[in-house]
């Protein structure tokens, strides 16, 4: 399964704000978006939109979803029903949506897990932060994942993309030092033998 413009139609922030807001959870944009909102321009063309709700409360999104829209699990290659009230465990952590009747895709739903009052990052469980601080909110009221986070994401992933480097450096002249430093932090612990970024968060200093 790859993305493909083709059958993506993402709605804009503003048109998944009207939504969420409507539902009584959590919710933060998330990917390219959340970058952008943090740097409060448009960097780069976006192919769709991600956003982020906590596993306690995805039956809750589902329940104020279901009449409208139809959503996927995307798992290993392969998009399957999500069933009407079925519990995900953690394997599950990407639905795809799109509306009743259409063939494009609108946005997708990243899970998050969490212990107590923390968030705990999936692909390492010893980083971690209190679900207060893991988001920011933009001048119009949208609330999205903050940036040194959504770059671990990118960073950490198993496939570095050319958009996330991009997304790396467009960001960085605004990153704070303590904020940077948690990024690199952070991936020194998922990556104990180095990781490509690390040289380009070491070598950096702000012109002032």
């Amino acid at each position: 399964m790859s993305e493909n413009k083709e059958v993506w139609k993402p709605l804009s922030v503003s048109e998944i704000q009207d939504i969420f807001n409507k539902i009584p959870i959590q919710w933060w944009i998330a990917g390219g978006w959340a970058l952008d909102l943090y740097l409060e321009r448009i960097t780069r063309e976006h192919g769709d939109i991600d956003t982020l709700i906590l596993r306690s409360e995805h039956l809750i999104l589902q329940k104020y979803l279901y009449g409208d829209w139809e959503m996927f699990k995307a798992f290993k290659g392969q998009l399957i029903p999500w069933r009407l009230k079925e519990k995900l465990d953690s394997q599950f952590d990407n639905i795809w949506v799109k509306k009743k009747g259409e063939t494009t895709w609108a946005f997708q739903v990243m899970i998050l897990d969490s212990e107590k009052e923390h968030w705990i990052y999936k692909r390492n469980g010893k980083i971690r932060k209190l679900l207060k601080d893991i988001g920011k909110e933009s001048s119009s009221g949208v609330p999205y994942l903050r940036p040194e986070i959504q770059l671990l994401y990118k960073g950490g992933s198993s496939v570095i993309r050319e958009k996330d480097v991009i997304d790396l450096k467009n960001v960085l002249p605004k990153l704070s030092d303590t904020n940077r430093d948690w990024l690199k932090d952070s991936l020194n612990i998922q990556y104990q033998n180095g990781h490509q970024w690390i040289e380009i968060l070491n070598s950096y200093v702000k012109n002032i």
